[in-house]
């Protein structure tokens, strides 16, 4: 059976389950695999429970008239989420890079909001099972699409780009994460290059880029064909499309924005900075703010409604999130940490004065996923800390236990919240940075 006769299914039967314990009445299930599950062996139990056909790669399973047997399906899912895709005549965004990429997606998804019906990626479904899942999400009522992709390894942004055959799309940055996966720091830089290479043979639309990123202007090269949509903080960068500037960021990030050329075009007057006081810790986030102010400008949203949705904005899920408990102020950003994130958190909480009475401290743990080169990113980030001036620093996990330096270290979350239990520091301002995996979104309410 072609891809063409699934879709047919597919529109009989529009609801797609990989869980058999989620199976609505007249659904397909499609059994997936993994290191510790084969969703072959649950095919009978889903039609059990309701589901209407189910789609399996191995013969064994493939038992009656409402099994269809598949070579890989994996790969069915992603093609007929592909095919799901192809009905639909509307933009899509494409959004990746090492660090922002899920920041960058939600400011897209509000500014494009003020005027369009958006359909983006929810949560962190971002790999290869992820997208196909928010693609079989489009209705027709969308008239825009925003998918994030997350890569580990080469190849990986390649085969998401086939699967949701993007028109436009941006890549926030690239910096040293998943080395274990990419191999090297190149390895990084060519794999969230395969965007470029996309929207180069198969999309007429935009690139949105930051212009101030020597890394992400050598992946476009010379090649004058591409529709470019740079932005940059550099005042003096007359050919970018927005400019934005740091007014403040004490803690939470004020900047200001314009149209370098358009604004004279437009007015022939003086160029115009919109001001916008945001709800993000980090002066790093700007450039998250000028991809999407870029991507709404490219749309045509209005000025006053783009600076109204990044006001409005509101970050959630332990990304650079400001709270305030009895005891402390917390700059919470437990959700992800690879050296360049770290490094540049840690640049940031350099410039946030504390309160009269406040001291300074860090929570910061392991960065996973560095391979062979973990140690020496481990080292690096508490020399720098060390430069830093500040004395009290807690370091979680094996991979900081590993480092040559005076600071607390911990083996894991649950010896930290031991000690929090027994002595809960009082009038700090807190850094919580570290892997998801080291669960230190645990530690705010203990704080």
């Amino acid at each position: 059976m072609d891809i063409k006769q699934l879709y047919k299914l597919y529109q009989q039967h529009p609801c797609i389950t990989t869980d058999s314990r989620d199976c609505p009445e007249g659904s397909i299930f499609l059994a997936l695999k993994g290191e510790t599950f084969n969703g072959n062996k649950f095919a009978a139990d889903a039609l059990a429970k309701g589901c209407a056909l189910a789609i399996v790669d191995e013969k064994e399973y493939a038992v009656g008239d409402r099994c269809i047997l598949v070579d890989n399906c994996l790969q069915t899912y992603k093609d007929l989420a592909r095919e799901h895709r192809r009905q639909f005549d509307i933009p899509v965004i494409a959004i990746t890079g090492t660090n922002g990429k899920t920041t960058t997606k939600e400011l897209v998804r509000a500014v494009l909001a003020e005027k369009y019906n958006v359909l983006a990626t929810e949560g962190n479904f971002n790999n290869d099972v992820g997208v196909p899942k928010t693609l079989f999400r489009l209705r027709p009522e969308h008239e825009i699409a925003i998918i994030e992709m997350g890569a580990s390894h080469p190849g990986d942004i390649k085969t998401l780009a086939e699967t949701a055959e993007p028109t436009c799309g941006l890549i926030t940055n690239v910096g040293r994460a998943h080395l274990q996966g990419f191999g090297s720091f190149q390895g990084v830089i060519r794999t969230k290059g395969e965007l470029y290479d996309f929207l180069r043979q198969h999309s007429q639309g935009p690139i949105f880029i930051n212009a101030d990123s020597d890394e992400l202007l050598n992946l476009i090269g010379d090649d004058e064909d591409i529709y470019l949509t740079p932005y940059s903080t550099d005042p003096e960068k007359q050919y970018v499309c927005i400019s934005g500037e740091v007014i403040s960021c004490d803690p939470l990030l004020k900047f200001h924005w314009r149209k370098p050329l358009m604004e004279l075009e437009e007015t022939g007057a003086s160029q115009k900075w919109h001001k916008v006081q945001t709800h993000l810790i980090g002066a790093y986030n700007i450039y998250n703010m000028l991809a999407a102010i870029a991507v709404g400008i490219n749309f045509g949203v209005d000025r006053k409604a783009i600076c109204h949705a990044l006001e409005s904005y509101v970050p959630t899920n332990n990304r650079s999130q400001l709270m305030e408990t009895t005891d402390n102020r917390l700059i919470v950003d437990a959700y992800n940490a690879n050296p360049s994130s770290m490094t540049a958190a840690l640049e940031n909480f350099q410039l946030v004065e504390p309160h009269e009475g406040e001291t300074k401290m860090l929570i910061l743990g392991d960065m996973r996923e560095l391979g062979a080169d973990s140690r020496k990113e481990h080292q690096q980030i508490v020399d720098f800390i060390g430069q830093t001036g500040i004395e009290e620093v807690w370091l979680v996990g094996t991979e900081f236990g590993n480092t040559a330096c005076p600071f607390r270290k911990f083996t894991d979350v649950d010896e930290v919240k031991a000690e929090l239990q027994r002595n809960r520091p009082r009038q700090r301002l807190i850094l919580v940075k570290g892997s998801n995996s080291m669960r230190l979104y645990q530690l705010p309410e203990l704080l």
